[in-house]
């Protein structure tokens, strides 16, 4: 099932829905240049998911700014709680920067507990939280390129390498959604200089970083940064998986997922 939510600043966003009433509920937010069809969940999990397109990906309308200032996604994710109620909030690559600028603006009141999966949680020279691997650093600045023969190629590559053992048909489905991201809105989200320690410090909630030790994209580094700042975290690395693994190994990450849901939401 699919949601049109309107936040409150009027931006209208997509919501694709999943699960019984009943079920913890789960708020899972997509990486840069995809959207909320990535995720992987099998629908005998009992989990109540929701997952949105952020703005300017997938569904959901692409605005004509926000995307660099924090309290603009905050009050887009506040919006998709205000739907969901109190929740688990998993947050994948970029969508972990997502999460902070939500706890930064509104805490952790609505918050069953974190996961955060291959993510970073700061951005900006220097930032522990944001450290990137190799394959980001080698498509960058080509795959924000306005310049389809300069951004293809890129972004092909840059699916590609999510991880290993993707058949064919998930990477072009990937780059399907990367290219549907206008340019402009895949380069204004990386024009941010954002320092989340504070943030992370001071999470009250159960939290669960996941991470895979062959990751190019994001940086095992910053998984451990968020880990070790974030009071009480528990760090699982995947051994030999790549930036996606909900994609590469989805039995085990839903094993995962569900047990910590199921421990913070009763």
């Amino acid at each position: 099932m699919q949601t049109s939510l309107l936040t409150a600043g009027g931006v209208r966003l997509n919501v694709r829905e999943a699960g019984r009433p009943g079920d913890p509920a789960v708020v899972l937010v997509h990486g840069w240049a995809q959207s909320g069809a990535v995720w992987s969940v099998r629908s005998d999990v009992p989990l109540r998911v929701a997952a949105p397109d952020l703005r300017g990906h997938g569904e959901s309308e692409v605005t004509a700014d926000g995307y660099r200032d924090s309290a603009a996604w905050a009050a887009d994710l506040r919006a998709v709680l205000d739907h969901t109620g109190p929740a688990v909030l998993v947050g994948w690559s970029y969508g972990g920067l997502v999460i902070t600028d939500f706890l930064r603006a509104h805490g952790t009141a609505d918050v069953r507990g974190l996961v955060l999966v291959d993510a970073i949680t700061e951005i900006g020279p220097g930032r522990p939280g944001g450290s990137i691997g190799p394959l980001m650093r080698k498509v960058l600045p080509a795959a924000l390129s306005e310049d389809p023969a300069v951004a293809v190629p890129a972004l092909a590559e840059f699916c590609a390498g999510q991880g290993g053992g993707l058949s064919g048909e998930v990477v072009q489905r990937l780059l399907g959604a990367a290219l549907r991201v206008p340019p402009r809105v895949r380069g204004e989200l990386f024009r941010r200089d954002v320092d989340s320690a504070a943030v992370l410090r001071a999470v009250d909630r159960p939290t669960l970083v996941l991470h895979g030790t062959a990751d190019e994209v994001v940086d095992v580094t910053a998984a451990e940064y968020a880990a070790a700042t974030i009071p009480g975290a528990v760090l699982r690395r995947y051994e030999g998986v790549g930036h996606s693994p909900f994609l590469e190994r989805p039995e085990e990450f839903a094993a995962d997922l569900t047990a910590f849901a199921a421990e913070v939401s009763r």
